[in-house]
Order: structure tokens, then sequence, then C-alpha cells
């Protein structure tokens, strides 16, 4: 009889210890926006703060493995470890920088102030400076391609690792698209489709990267209304049917097909700066600028209508859907905390505090 519970016990041991080594856990890492900080949230709760991170006004923070690559504005890009929460190095890249890509072999960092793109190791040692003439955004990678949008050329550029993904990059010019849009300003990809917006121009430009050819979708604006913050494209727009795309100047979401055929303009209470999905794809929220920061909306992605609304005591600078629980996390700059919704019964669940004007929220997954 002993026996038998003793070998029961092993077994189940040896069942469990599997799964429990596969359980996911969430670390929620939030831009101190005047700090040159950065808080940790863990379980519901702030657990540290990250300091000495530079310029924390548009930073952004990208995770590849169990690394974790964070960009400041005034163009530092740091390397840190995001289960230690400590910095591991930095580099300095120029004066200003807005936005980078990780990819197996190298980071890519796209300058505003010395018109560049710098290539760098995992590790943030310079292999190679692109000088493009221009301030560089929405910096995507496709296959051996690094593609970005030179913001002063209106002009899509594309560059070719020579060495096939081998080892350290050796980036060549490929190709230039040129006269595509006035001032692009961001962009997102999906598949061999890279999607970019224009500051002023009323349309978006799609780039096959596979023929490499370039076209226009036109955009159905109203009278366009002064733009305070300029909208956010990002992979988080892209559903599995649905490309969701923030106007600029105007309330409205304008929904594509992902081959680019129009399915509505969805009206919205503000001016739209993110768009985000849910990991399920089942909603999308949206927040704005001006007079509705502190707002955000719920837009049912099948139904394509507005089913909730929230409205925060400051302005809403971003919003992140958790991926392992259904909630929402949305930074509340002004009053110093992070909030959290239920989404499964639309519901405020939780406010977290002594987090110094938040902005972007960056979830890191630890597998225990």
């Amino acid at each position: 009889m002993i026996k038998k519970i003793i070998y029961t016990a092993i077994v189940t041991a040896l069942l469990v210890a599997p799964l429990s080594a596969n359980i996911k856990r969430e670390k929620v890492f939030v831009v101190e926006r005047e700090s040159s900080s950065v808080a940790v949230i863990e379980n519901g709760l702030p657990r540290n703060h990250m300091l000495n991170m530079h310029n924390m006004n548009h930073g952004v923070m990208k995770f590849y493995g169990k690394d974790g690559y964070l960009i400041s504005r005034d163009g530092y890009i740091m390397k840190f470890n995001p289960e230690t929460e400590k910095k591991i190095v930095e580099y300095k890249t120029s004066k200003s920088a807005i936005g980078f890509i990780v990819d197996k072999n190298y980071v890519a960092v796209a300058n505003y102030d010395d018109k560049s793109v710098d290539v760098l190791t995992r590790d943030l040692k310079l292999i190679q400076k692109i000088k493009t003439g221009s301030r560089n955004v929405g910096i995507k990678i496709y296959k051996n391609y690094l593609i970005f949008s030179e913001m002063d050329k209106d002009a899509i550029a594309v560059y070719e690792d020579t060495n096939k993904g081998k080892g350290k990059p050796k980036f060549e010019f490929y190709k230039e698209f040129k006269d595509v849009g006035v001032m692009p300003f961001d962009a997102m990809i999906n598949g061999d489709k890279y999607i970019n917006g224009f500051f002023k121009s009323p349309w978006f430009g799609v780039v096959n990267l596979k023929t490499m050819k370039f076209e226009k979708v036109q955009l159905k604006l109203g009278a366009r209304k002064p733009v305070l913050k300029v909208p956010h494209f990002g992979l988080w727009s892209i559903g599995r049917k649905k490309i969701f795309i923030p106007a600029v100047g105007d309330n409205k979401v304008f929904v594509y097909t992902p081959d680019f055929k129009f399915i509505k303009a969805i009206t919205t209470e503000g001016l739209p700066v993110f768009t985000a999905l849910s990991p399920d794809r089942k909603y999308l929220a949206v927040t704005f600028s001006g007079k509705k920061f502190p707002v955000i909306q719920i837009i049912d992605t099948k139904t394509l209508k507005v089913i909730k609304r929230f409205k925060f005591n400051g302005k809403v600078l971003h919003l992140r859907w958790s991926e392992v629980k259904p909630e929402l996390y949305i930074s509340v700059n002004d009053t110093n905390k992070v909030a959290v919704l239920d989404t499964k019964g639309w519901w405020l669940k939780r406010e977290i505090f002594t987090i110094k004007k938040p902005s972007g929220i960056f979830l890191y997954e630890e597998t225990k």
C-alpha cells in the first residue's frame, strides 16, 4: 500500500512538473515619460523602477527571447535583462532616435538627428551606419531586407543584407520608392506588405515586398482638423481578415481587407492615435488626442461598431492588451497611474499608482 502511494505521488509529480514549467507569467514595463525611468509591474503591483534610462519622452521597448531593448528619445539604445531588470549595455546612435527593430543577428535603429540608420550587433556594437539624408521612421524587416520610410524625402528605402542572414549583416542599397506621399510618419508590416501613413497626403502607401511594387490606397477623409498627436501604426492593428488604420486629421478608423479593399470608415469620438487589437482579434481599443485625450473607445471587430466607452481623469497616452489575462492596461499620464480594465465584463478592475507620468506599456512573458 505504501509503495503504491509513493508510486502515485512520483507519477503525479512527473506529470505536473512539465506543466508548471510552462506556466506563463506576464511582467509589465511602463515608460515613465519625464523621469528617465521605467516602472515594473508584476502580479498587479508596482515592484521596481529601472533608473537612468535617459530621455523617455518617446521610449520604445522590444523583446527578443530573453533580451530586452529600449530606445530613448535622445538617441540611446539600451540592452537589458527583463528578468533581473538590469541594464547590460548602451550605445548612443545619435542625438535623436525614434524607432528600432531587432533580428536574430542585429539591431537596427532609425535616427532623426543625424539622418541615418545604425546597424548594431545584438550586444550593441556598431556594424554599419547607413546615411540617408532624412529623418527615418517606420523601420521593419522582411526576410533579408531592411525597409524604412524617409520622412524628409517622401520616400521608402529598401536595403538588402548581402550576407543573406548569415552572421553579421552587410546592407547594401536595393531600391527607393520616390514621391510616395508627403511626410511618411509610421508603418506596419503584414506578411509581404509594408504599409505606411502620411502626415499630409490623403492616402496610405503599400509596398509589395515580393514584387517590389508600390501603390497608393486613397482614404475617404472629411474636413481635416489640426493634428495634436500623430497616429501610430503597429503590428497590433492587423487582424486576420481586417486591417485597421487610424485617420490623420479626421474622426475615423478605416477598415480594409488584407488585399486593401475598403470595408468601412468607423466614426470615432476624437482624432485617433492608437488602434490596438485584442489578442483574440475580437475587439479594437482606440485612443485619441486633443480634448478626447482622456477617452478610449472599444470597437467590436465583427460588427464594426463602438460598444464601450471609458473616460479617465487624465490623458491616456498608451494602452496594451494582456496576452495571458482578460485585461487591458491603460497609462493615465496626468494622474500617475495605470488603470486595468476587465475585458470580460468591461469594468475598471484596479488602478496601479506610484507610476510617474506613464506612457508606453510593454509586456514580457516569463516562463516558469
